[in-house]
């Protein structure tokens, strides 16, 4: 299956217990919901279904089929779990899933690309886009409306406008190349 097939639904973390119980991190505004679309996959073909899950502060704690034992929970550790995107529905227009968003060109206002998209983590305070310029270390964006006004799916193709000063380090660096380069 292509990964664009498919969407990723949660990642397992830790073992909690000894009875085969997992961590897992969920994605998705829904998270009670994920033992509702059915068997989740992993990337090697795996399938995992769910008999039980509870949360537990920012993740769930959950008991998949054939799992009994902390050695088999352990063995799980950052698989993470994907589901066929047409087991989903379809998102309203204003919400992505982050397969779309993946490998995206980004533009500013002006027309000038500013990279691609690599990812789209939420390290706790919202989600980032994580922007991967042409020969540049890659950068975060925060992805609010204000920073990302427009996704053009269809036209594969994001307008951003970074937050000032967001981008002025690499400013600085393209004008002391210039200046390198005029020999002052």
């Amino acid at each position: 299956m292509a990964s664009s097939d498919r969407v990723l639904m949660a990642e397992i973390g830790a073992a909690h217990g000894i009875r085969g119980e997992v961590r897992v991190k969920p994605h998705g505004d829904d998270p009670m919901a994920l033992r509702d679309y059915g068997p989740l996959e992993a990337a090697d073909g795996r399938v995992f279904e769910i008999e039980a899950l509870r949360p537990q502060k920012h993740m769930l704690v959950v008991r998949f089929k054939g799992i009994r034992d902390r050695n088999a929970a352990e063995a799980l550790t950052r698989t993470k779990l994907y589901l066929p995107r047409e087991r989903l529905p379809e998102p309203d227009a204003d919400d992505f899933y982050h397969a779309d968003l993946v490998g995206l060109p980004v533009f500013d206002a002006q027309g000038t690309e500013l990279g691609t998209v690599l990812s789209v983590p939420n390290f706790g305070a919202g989600d980032l886009l994580e922007i991967a310029p042409k020969g540049a270390p890659s950068f975060y964006l925060p992805f609010t409306h204000e920073a990302v006004p427009e996704i053009d799916i269809a036209n594969r193709r994001i307008t951003a406008v970074p937050p000032e000063g967001l981008l002025a380090g690499e400013e600085d660096a393209e004008e002391r190349r210039r200046e390198e380069g005029n020999g002052a």
